[in-house]
């Protein structure tokens, strides 16, 4: 073989070597991401622990909206809703309310480890910072599971037609994860910028009541003003709302599709949690 045979040859073998070796490396370091996150996830759970009322007292708007405000306007069957009983059609917003104002509020507790230092050691710490906005968003998750048992309690008690197949069940608790992760994430980006628990608490409910409204939780799109459809398809809850519909009711049917609303709701946490990342390390300043 000639001598530039045999560097070719080196050349091929060496930059196989070099990609062999290089996949162990992002196998490993994807492994870190994962474990770190499901590291900082566990933390923030384990305060849920401690504090299991936190459940049942954020349970009482959403029953209050089902027992009361579903019953009456089930009875008064003012709003269309393509056949099914109002309630039914009301129950998967109820769920998805229920997750955000969990969520949105979410944020106030990076300002108060901000004040006990507990951001300046996780900022010390080799932890990846999309690992820690993406932890606290999948525990934002875990307390929404907790609500979903606690909806479907009460749409049991008052007779919501529910889809039980397994494959439903686990479609709904993802949307669940989804949802609360979006919004615990977006509120986490809000105290990072307003740094201080009155403007957060301020502008949390401020916003709150605007993205229940403008999606389809406890009326359909077909009802919307055309401007208000408009803001309605901007608005991450209505996908939410619509995968839950789908997949929660019995013959639930959905307007756009839950793989398009999957799709939506995971490019939007990929977007925040991205600006969260960089906007946490804001807080301490």
């Amino acid at each position: 073989m000639i001598p530039q045979e045999r560097g070719e040859m080196r050349g091929v073998s060496g930059s196989a070597s070099t990609g062999i070796a290089a996949r162990p490396g992002v196998l490993s370091s994807a492994w870190a991401f994962i474990t770190k996150t499901a590291v900082i996830a566990e933390l923030e759970v384990r305060k849920l622990r401690h504090d299991p009322t936190e459940v049942f007292t954020r349970a009482v708007q959403p029953a209050l909206w089902l027992l009361i405000f579903g019953e009456v306007f089930t009875r008064a069957r003012a709003i269309p809703t393509g056949g099914i009983r109002y309630l039914d059609f009301m129950a998967p917003g109820i769920l998805a309310q229920s997750v955000l104002f969990i969520a949105i509020f979410y944020g106030i507790a990076i300002i108060w480890e901000r004040d006990l230092g507990i951001v300046h050691k996780f900022l010390a710490s080799p932890t990846p910072r999309p690992a820690i906005v993406l932890g606290k968003a999948v525990s934002a998750g875990i307390r929404g599971l907790m609500q979903a048992v606690v909806i479907y309690l009460l749409a049991l008690l008052v007779h919501v037609k529910l889809n039980w197949n397994p494959f439903a069940l686990l479609g709904v608790a993802l949307t669940v994860i989804l949802g609360a992760a979006l919004f615990s994430t977006l509120s986490l980006i809000i105290a990072c910028i307003v740094k201080t628990r009155e403007r957060f608490m301020g502008i949390g409910q401020v916003i709150t009541m605007p993205l229940f409204f403008a999606s389809n939780a406890i009326y359909p799109i077909a009802m919307m003003p055309d401007w208000l459809k408009a803001v309605s398809r901007a608005n991450p809850l209505t996908y939410e709302v619509d995968a839950l519909r789908s997949l929660m009711l019995q013959h639930g049917v959905g307007v756009y599709g839950f793989w398009y609303d999957f799709t939506v709701l995971i490019v939007s946490i990929v977007i925040l949690v991205s600006i969260g990342a960089k906007l946490y390390p804001r807080v301490v300043n």
